[in-house]
């Protein structure tokens, strides 16, 4: 199965065309009727996005290195509990590799709130629509389970990233985090 989707940039308006068996569905506006699920695929020429409950730690791990987020004390054996604590967890796959080259995934209650987190993409590979990509499939997967408070935090400079897929800042919250010792 190959799935094709986009969204406006009110995010309001959903259009996927499924084709499956020969079989083409548009869905567009208010009948929103199929998203991606596990196991199935979003692909373009050269880029695979999957919703997994389990991948290589290796790509995780090299993945977060990539984005600076990794830290040599944590335990890479955690990954399998990241992937499967989180909603959703989404993986850019090179189709000739098989490699994991970007990530993103969704921390959600599953019924009105969910946060995009660790949107990365590894560095050789940006540029080529693959972020757009995991934000449009993760979109889809917080849409289609009814949740339409969806939020993300962006690292500096990536805040016109995230506004040309529809997000907006929020200038009357302040985003906080407690402050461990590391």
């Amino acid at each position: 199965m190959v799935i094709y989707g986009s969204f406006s940039k009110q995010n309001q308006y959903y259009c996927t065309k499924q084709i499956f068996q020969n079989n083409i569905i548009l869905t567009t506006n208010e009948e929103v009727e199929f998203f991606y699920r596990n196991g199935e695929t979003m692909t373009n020429q050269d880029t695979d996005i999957k919703f997994v409950d389990n991948w290589s730690k290796e790509d995780i791990v090299a993945l977060y290195k990539s984005a600076g987020w990794w830290k040599e004390s944590y335990d890479p054996s955690a990954i399998k509990q990241l992937i499967t604590g989180s909603f959703a967890f989404a993986v850019a796959v090179n189709p000739s590799s098989g490699k994991a080259i970007g990530m993103g995934r969704i921390i959600s209650d599953g019924v009105s709130d969910a946060y995009i987190q660790d949107l990365v993409v590894l560095p050789e590979y940006r540029g080529q629509g693959i972020g757009e990509q995991l934000v449009n499939a993760l979109l889809a997967r917080c849409l289609s389970k009814g949740a339409l408070w969806i939020g993300v935090i962006s690292e500096p400079g990536q805040d016109g990233f995230y506004s040309s897929l529809g997000f907006k800042t929020m200038d009357d919250h302040i985003p906080m985090r407690y402050q461990t010792e590391d």
